[in-house]
């Protein structure tokens, strides 16, 4: 029988889930989250297990944070019993109904929860796409979040692409096909290709990736042949204006993603411009 009951604990003494793969983001859904536990509290507890000598927690890692920006001196805590396997198993399911996910935290999310699966004893493959008769996790996984078993799997790639490369994908500068195909450079070469990208202002488009990807497998991916490809001139090519991101970091929440000022700026000027309508009438 699983031993677990509801307890109220302040929110210092829940430990964050460690290597959680969701960021916390002070942004306007806090915001809204903050304003939501003002008036009504935290209407369904916190998801924790006992850890050491406190609590680590395993899902609400938003509503700890809100309460604690409204100095609540204790939340609703659910307390339950649970190995290592099954508090990654949950504490990712918790999560990955979210809105607004990066394609990071569903990578890393995707991945302890296809490994917490293997150690279970249930059947896994990280890398093959051979068809075999065996029902694998990575289907279940792609099930229960309402996405194939090929992009579970695609998704997992993303784990092996570098940080920066990685925050770039986050940021909308590189696609996630284009992505998936780079995570199968090595690391020394997708450190190159970021440091081509930086100085020539220019992304691979998914053909490219892929001719990076094959000359990458027959170790002929130099750094020269990175910067050919990568600045080629691609077909049906638009100029395009770019803004560095730092900057208009400053004009931002810190945890706004490349996509999200994007949206607001749109926001901006398409009120501007109604503005401006009016005005002209």
């Amino acid at each position: 029988m699983v031993k677990e009951f509801i307890s109220q604990l302040p929110p210092d003494k829940l430990s964050p889930f460690a290597k959680h793969p969701y960021q916390v983001r002070e942004d306007a859904a806090m915001d809204e989250l903050v304003e939501s536990v003002r008036t009504y509290g935290i209407l369904s507890p916190l998801l924790a297990r006992p850890k050491g000598e406190g609590y680590e927690l395993v899902s609400g890692h938003r509503r700890r944070l809100a309460a604690q920006k409204l100095g609540l001196p204790t939340v609703p805590v659910l307390v339950r019993e649970m190995s290592d396997d099954e508090a990654v198993i949950l504490m990712v399911d918790s999560n990955l109904q979210r809105e607004n996910l990066l394609p990071s935290e569903k990578a890393f999310a995707y991945k302890m929860k296809l490994e917490a699966m293997n150690r279970q004893g249930r059947r896994t493959d990280l890398t093959s796409t051979t068809v075999v008769p065996k029902f694998r996790s990575n289907e279940v996984i792609g099930k229960e979040s309402g996405e194939s078993r090929e992009t579970v799997r695609r998704y997992i790639r993303l784990t092996n692409l570098v940080p920066p490369l990685l925050q770039m994908v986050d940021d909308g500068r590189i696609a996630f096909s284009p992505a998936v195909e780079l995570s199968y450079l090595t690391r020394d070469e997708q450190a190159e290709l970021w440091d081509l990208i930086g100085r020539e202002d220019a992304t691979p488009s998914l053909s490219q990736s892929l001719r990076m990807k094959q000359l990458s497998r027959e170790a002929k991916l130099t750094p020269e042949v990175l910067y050919a490809i990568l600045t080629e001139e691609k077909p049906n090519q638009k100029e395009q204006i770019r803004i560095k991101t730092e900057s208009l970091r400053k004009y931002f929440p810190r945890n706004y993603s490349a996509q999200q000022m994007e949206r607001e700026i749109i926001k901006l000027l398409e009120a501007r411009y109604r503005a401006k309508d009016r005005g002209e009438r």
